[in-house]
């Protein structure tokens, strides 16, 4: 103790003496340096003032292929690539790092092997008690893998842009094509030879628009962008839907179709429109390896929670070695029947994404070659009142009197098929190619439907149909949007924007007649 005013010194505290000091300071810096070495996510390492390298640990080895024994005492320019030594670039570093106590870069660095990797480097300054500069720590982390997710990501993204835009474009020059089958239809057939060339371009572009929509499919799935409309849907429907839109194809290739399905409701909580595309394409890749006169058989099954749908065929079976990649994309099995058109591969690969998407499993059976093959799927159930079922579309009737219709579209060649398919419908449309023409035939015409298109130059859709809705003799008008735009968010927006319903091209025939049928119910009291 130090008395005041007593002659004996002061008490010194042991913990401050030299010797306590350096034990103290030399134990920091093994402790550090065990850290750091331990280290093998960083390169983390000390340069002397010019530049040196003057230590080295576990992940600087790893990172940049030296040992330490051959690089200590080498400038760290080394881990540059050429044209960065030429251009100063290391210098530059640690003049930076000695000015502002810290420097940050992020580039390309050379290994010991030669290579490039991307690498997030911090510089630091180290100063004495004096504040006299002594080196710096350098601090690396190969960012290769990251860049590489990130430009893969950021390829993904455009690749979704780019699919979404072709599938866009695509679908409105399919638009006419669907609009004049439609009219030949529409009328009686001439003769045999007229109705089997109107029959085959119908089916043909049946399948050139799913193939486009596939297409589509895929760049939302690996974007894993895809929406699910979900709500409560009858399996019934699904099959029943699925088996007449695939109908046209099994009766020119004259393939039988039977189904076996509960009598019971049975009720999914689901997209309708997946569901029936998933039953869709199995029943096509059932038709596509089967013979001319085959036949295809669907049944459904309660197991538990779950409802079981089997879609078999007597076709050219699979191999054992296909059945562990027949739902991959791009694959194809198998030797598809002469009269049938080939695809991408998308469509399995499709109904699978589609049946995990609603919590099931889909798989595939065939004892093999020429031995048919099944295909199941296993979908989760939910008990449901009758009245939460969507009703079944009602089949479209001839109009008791020609509904006003206005089709807008700059595309003149799918703007005038439309007109032409309406008025062979009994109609009496009007087509105009732009916003301008398209206000004044509605202000002169008072019509009781509106056909928008989107992606109008100038005036878009959005746009006109507020010009529209601002004209009070249109107030009992219904809107409804044509675009090629298919996505649950495109439907939503033009939802909220305030169009009464919104249509895909090329607009399928029973779709149409049901919106016009609809539009009669509501606007024409003798309908």
């Amino acid at each position: 103790m130090n008395i005041p005013g007593s002659d004996s010194p002061p008490e010194r505290d042991p913990l401050q003496t030299p010797d306590v000091r350096t034990l103290t300071h030399q134990y920091a810096e093994f402790s550090f340096r065990t850290v750091v070495e331990s280290i093998t996510d960083y390169a983390v390492f000390m340069l002397d003032r010019e530049g040196r390298v003057v230590t080295w640990n576990a992940g600087a080895q790893r990172i940049k292929g030296y040992r330490a024994d051959e690089i200590i005492g080498r400038h760290f320019s080394c881990f540059y690539p050429p044209d960065a030594i030429a251009a100063g670039r290391p210098a530059r570093a640690l003049a930076e790092a000695a000015a502002h106590g810290r420097f940050e870069d992020e580039g390309w660095r050379v290994r010991k092997d030669g290579s490039l990797f991307c690498a997030s480097v911090t510089i630091s300054a180290v100063y004495d008690d004096a504040k006299n500069l002594r080196g710096f720590i350098k601090i690396t982390r190969d960012m290769t893998e990251r860049r590489r997710l990130e430009e893969l990501e950021a390829s993904t993204r455009r690749l979704s842009v780019f699919i979404a835009m072709l599938a866009h474009e695509l679908r409105n020059q399919l638009a006419p094509l669907r609009n004049s089958i439609g009219v030949l239809q529409s009328l009686p057939a001439v003769d045999a030879a007229f109705e089997a060339c109107r029959n085959a371009a119908d089916r043909q572009l049946a399948q050139l628009t799913r193939l486009v929509d596939d297409l589509l499919d895929i760049g939302r799935i690996t974007a894993g962008k895809i929406e699910l409309d979900s709500r409560p849907v009858a399996v019934r429907d699904i099959v029943c839907r699925a088996a007449e839109g695939i109908e046209p194809l099994l009766a020119a290739r004259a393939q039988s179709i039977h189904i076996d399905l509960p009598t019971e409701p049975v009720v999914l909580q689901g997209d309708e429109i997946r569901l029936i595309q998933v039953l869709h394409n199995l029943l096509d890749n059932a038709s596509k390896f089967s013979p001319t006169g085959g036949r295809i058989d669907v049944d459904a099954r309660l197991d538990g929670r779950a409802v079981v749908i089997r879609v078999s065929d007597q076709g050219v079976g699979i191999t054992p070695r296909a059945l562990e990649s027949i739902f991959d994309l791009f694959v194809q099995e198998g030797q598809a029947s002469p009269h049938t058109v080939g695809g991408f591969g998308l469509g399995l690969a499709i109904c699978r994404s589609f049946v995990e998407l609603h919590g099931g499993t889909i798989t595939a059976h065939s004892d093999g070659l020429g031995r048919g093959a099944t295909f199941v799927v296993r979908l989760p159930i939910r008990r449901a009142s009758p009245e939460s079922i969507a009703s079944p579309r009602v089949g479209a009737a001839g109009p008791a009197s020609p509904l006003r219709i206005i089709v807008v579209d700059d595309n003149r060649d799918a703007a005038d098929t439309l007109e032409i398919l309406l008025r062979v419908k009994g109609h009496a449309p009007h087509a105009a190619y732009d916003a301008r023409h398209a206000l004044a035939l509605a202000q002169e015409h008072v019509p009781h439907l509106m056909l928008l298109d989107l992606s109008m130059p100038d005036v878009d859709g959005f746009a006109l149909l507020r010009a529209l809705r601002s004209i009070d003799a249109l107030r009992r008008t219904r809107f409804v949007a044509v675009s090629g735009l298919a996505q649950l968010s495109d439907r939503l927006r033009t939802a909220r924007a305030g169009f009464d319903d919104h249509l895909v091209k090329p607009v399928e025939m029973a779709t149409l007649d049901a919106l016009l049928q609809r539009v009669a119910r509501d606007l024409l009291p003798e309908a």
